[in-house]
C-alpha cells in the first residue's frame, strides 16, 4: 500500500459524523477504509467519485476479506455496476448501506471475528 494515514490495527468505529470518524481513541477527518491491515485514509468523498480502482486495497487483501460493507454517505445509494462486477471478480460480497448502518454493522461483524472490511464515506 502507498504511504498514507492509517491506524495499523483493525478496531471498531467509535463515532461518525461532522465529516469524519472516531476510532482507536483518535479522530479522522474524511472517509476511511477499514481492512484487516488497519484503518486507512480513503480519498472518496461521494459515491459519484467511487470507481473500482478506489477498492484496490480491498482486492489486494485477498481471502482476508470476503465481505465489504459500503457506507454510501447519509443515504443508501446502490453500488455502480462496474463496482459490483469488480467485487464479484475478486470474490468479495459488497453490501451497500448508508454510512451509519455500515459502521454499526462493521462493529458487530468485527466483534464476531468475521473477515470484514468497510469502505465508509464520511457524512456531515
Amino acid at each position: 500500500m502507498e504511504a498514507r494515514a492509517h491506524l495499523p490495527i483493525q478496531v471498531p468505529i467509535e463515532a461518525y459524523g461532522n465529516g469524519g470518524f472516531r476510532f482507536g481513541g483518535m479522530s479522522h477527518r474524511g472517509s476511511v477504509l477499514c481492512l484487516p491491515s488497519g484503518i486507512w485514509d480513503w480519498p472518496v468523498g461521494a459515491m459519484s467519485e467511487l470507481e473500482p480502482e478506489a477498492l484496490a486495497d480491498v482486492f489486494a487483501a485477498g481471502s482476508a476479506v470476503s465481505l465489504l460493507l459500503l457506507g454510501t454517505g447519509p443515504t443508501l445509494v446502490g453500488a455502480p455496476r462496474a463496482l459490483r462486477a469488480a467485487c464479484e471478480a475478486a470474490h468479495v460480497w459488497i453490501d451497500p448501506m448508508d454510512t451509519g448502518a455500515a459502521a454499526r454493522t462493521y462493529n458487530v461483524l468485527l466483534a464476531e471475528g468475521r473477515p470484514v472490511a468497510a469502505a465508509l464515506i464520511a457524512v456531515a
